[in-house]
């Protein structure tokens, strides 16, 4: 006859497993949940952003139907797209470059001491740079053109990715390296099956700070630099070189809301999903 300890053991896992189907099944309860709180901060911004034309505040901050109105001229006139794509397109090709070399770098870092004590400094000293320092460089080295702007999202985004691989390998616990050791992992395989798995939700930290540095330097070059395919840094210059404060707003938004899209909706995801086989953000938290 089982112990009553067992059996209640046992009945607790029966509910566990009894609890985690319908819980599967709750999604679209937890993407509403996890969609509210952005959504309440768009409300209450527009909200504050409405009664603050309304009462007059400034005399120069259009209103957001006015904002929105050069969003659906930018639309009709057919810039409006390209200038998205051609934004998303740069950060992307630039992230993937910065996410290759950054990774390679911090993981060399993380092995090498004398490189790591060379390199560092210099690395820390380029991620608290301003992006529109760095343009100067990039177009006086390589001209107005396609290149200096990747080469300052390169700048901007492979030392943060670098620092962030190198901080999450340190952090490694050393009783895993020891524990592997001791069970004859060396090598590639203590690599692959104990730094990685363990290092990972450090490595998407970086590549997630990665990302939003990138983004900023690409707005910057955008902005400063004349670059024949257009960007939303370009619309951004000429509300500036028209006055126009509604186009300035107009491209405001959408950097702020692509930017935001991406990290809500690519970065976010993988975040909770690593943390969640870690066991540090079950699924049943957001639930």
């Amino acid at each position: 006859m089982p112990a009553p300890e067992s059996t209640a053991f046992a009945a607790g896992l029966d509910t566990l497993e009894a609890q985690q189907v319908p819980a599967a099944r709750r999604w679209p309860r937890r993407t509403a949940a996890q969609a509210a709180p952005p959504l309440l901060a768009v409300t209450l911004v527009l909200a504050l952003w409405q009664t603050a034309c309304l009462l007059g505040f400034s005399d120069t901050l259009p209103a957001p139907a006015e904002v929105a109105d050069d969003l659906g001229a930018a639309w009709r006139a057919g810039t409006l797209l390209p200038a998205l794509g051609h934004s998303l397109a740069r950060c992307l090709f630039g992230f993937m470059a910065s996410a290759v070399i950054g990774t390679l770098l911090g993981l060399l870092l993380a092995r090498i001491g004398p490189l790591r004590t060379t390199v560092g400094p210099v690395l820390g000293a380029l991620q608290s740079l301003p992006a529109a320092a760095l343009v100067p460089v990039a177009v006086i080295a390589l001209g107005e053109s396609e290149s200096a702007v990747y080469a300052v999202v390169l700048l901007g985004a492979v030392p943060s990715i670098a620092v962030g691989i190198l901080s999450a390998v340190r952090q490694i616990p050393p009783q895993l390296l020891r524990a592997a050791r001791t069970m004859g992992a060396t090598g590639r395989a203590t690599a692959t099956h104990i730094l990685l798995p363990a290092a990972l939700p450090g490595c998407v930290m970086a590549l997630k700070q990665g990302w939003t540095f990138g983004w900023r330097a690409l707005m910057t070059a955008e902005l400063i630099t004349s670059t024949q395919l257009p960007g939303i840094g370009r619309m951004l210059d000429e509300g500036r070189n028209q006055h126009d404060f509604s186009l300035v707003l107009a491209a405001v938004v959408l950097i702020l809301a692509l930017g935001t899209a991406i990290d809500v909706g690519v970065f976010g995801p993988l975040e909770r999903r690593v943390l969640s086989h870690r066991g540090l953000a079950p699924d049943t938290m957001s639930a």
